[in-house]
């Protein structure tokens, strides 16, 4: 007699991935594969009338339907022409004219399963139509029925948040901002993600960070955002609590002979105002210790080397080639934004269906989200004449220490103290 085994896989592609077909642990005579709708299992049902099988294997029985009264309708019909369902993910069996005393507790568990199912479901619905994910919409933002709007009385206190980042490149200094003049209280960890939040940026986000480009009107644009985000991976690379410090060399110094960052110390004279700044190592192992060094002669050497080899730096950039990344970035997103706006006419013809071409277009515009968050990350094509404009002495005594320590850290990786028996020098080292 000879053994006929068929196998029925079903996948929600909103949901999840589409299941292997040739993993089943056995030798298969047919797979039957269902991707949304389960036309595969109605043809399944048909061809066992006519050339009946002897197994059925499934992952989990809850493929079978979307509500726990179809699943056990069509274990039924199926079990009824003779055929053991063997669920592989699952304690289930079926054998002849017997249910598995186990029926009753799988079943339950499907009924929660397709429960949870069906929020996921209506949640994946709202991300085909780029609606707004479950939870309060962030400050700055109401929440409406098909997207975000903007709250016209909070948003301007997120706007300035931003904008108090950009000049000064300080977390913390623009949460104790927002504090001083709006009374708006919030932590430097929720100013952390006001930084790093997609909404702000007129994007949503949805589970496994998917991000939708463009669902809503912005608080901050494109370029702001790129310039808050190399803000951030600079300041990644600064010792604690440095970035918001208020010297612009503060974070940057380091001691070539100990290998130790440096403090800045501050010291004043009895009966006097003037003060003294110097550049002390943090945690010097040398005997005796490195000596400390007036903070305004390393900040003068400093503005004298960025200005005499910064646009030297500048120069040897292959700009031809990031001009060329830039380009192949800017053609792929034009390639997707034009298969994107094809998709109605497809469905009209009827060559898509509507949630085919939903989920389409889902997938298109996260693939865009991706290219444009890669295009963000390049550093700005106008670099070589902002290099000639901070190259003058002058520009960089003419800033306070805030500004100066925006453009410092703009450029400036890291400046090496190098000792010598009676002097010093600096070594600056750029990003770039």
């Amino acid at each position: 007699m000879v053994v006929k085994i068929i196998a029925y896989s079903y996948s929600n592609p909103l949901l999840e991935p589409a299941a292997d077909v040739n993993d089943w642990g056995w030798e298969v005579d047919r797979v039957y594969q269902d991707l949304g709708k389960r036309t595969q299992l109605q043809k399944l049902i048909i061809d066992c009338k006519t050339e009946p099988a002897n197994y059925l294997l499934i992952h989990r029985l809850e493929e079978l339907g979307d509500t726990l009264e179809e699943v056990s309708d069509r274990l039924h019909e199926i079990e009824a022409m003779g055929i053991i369902i063997i669920a592989t993910e699952q304690p289930y069996t079926s054998e002849k004219s017997h249910i598995s005393s186990d029926l009753w507790t799988l079943l339950q568990e499907i009924q929660r399963q397709q429960h949870s199912r069906s929020i996921r479901q209506a949640h994946a619905s709202n991300r085909l139509q780029a609606s707004p994910p479950p939870g309060k919409a962030p400050y700055g933002y109401r929440r409406s029925k098909e997207k975000y709007t903007i709250d016209r009385s909070t948003s301007p206190v997120v706007k300035d948040f931003f904008e108090h980042f950009l000049l000064y490149a300080s977390l913390r200094g623009a949460v104790r901002h927002l504090a001083k003049k709006y009374g708006k209280k919030i932590s430097v960890t929720t100013g952390r993600r006001w930084l790093t939040n997609p909404v702000y940026r007129g994007d949503t986000a949805y589970q496994h960070e998917q991000i939708i480009s463009d669902t809503h009107i912005p608080i901050i644009s494109r370029e702001e955002a790129a310039q808050i985000d190399r803000i951030l991976r600079r300041n990644s690379r600064l010792p604690s609590r440095t970035a918001s410090a208020p010297r612009s060399l503060a974070g940057l110094v380091v001691c070539s002979q100990c290998q130790s960052h440096t403090t800045i110390t501050r010291v004043t004279r009895p009966y006097q105002d003037k003060e003294y700044l110097y550049l002390r190592p943090i945690s010097c192992n040398q005997l005796p210790k490195c000596r400390a060094i007036p903070y305004q002669e390393v900040l003068e050497q400093t503005i004298k080397i960025v200005c005499r080899d910064l646009p030297l730096a500048v120069a040897g950039m292959d700009f031809p080639q990031l001009n060329t990344i830039k380009n192949s970035l800017g053609q792929a997103i034009a390639r997707q934004q034009e298969i994107l706006q094809q998709l109605p006419a497809l469905v009209e013809t009827g060559i898509l269906d509507d949630e085919t071409a939903k989920l389409r277009a889902y997938k298109l515009r996260t693939e865009i989200s991706q290219l444009q968050a890669k295009l963000a990350t390049l550093p700005p094509v106008n670099l070589r004449s902002v290099a000639q404009a901070v190259s003058i002495p002058q520009f960089w005594f003419d800033l306070s220490e805030a500004e100066r320590r925006f453009y410092f850290r703009e450029f400036i990786k890291q400046i090496e103290i190098i000792r010598q028996e009676k002097a010093w020098q600096l070594r600056v080292i750029f990003i770039f």
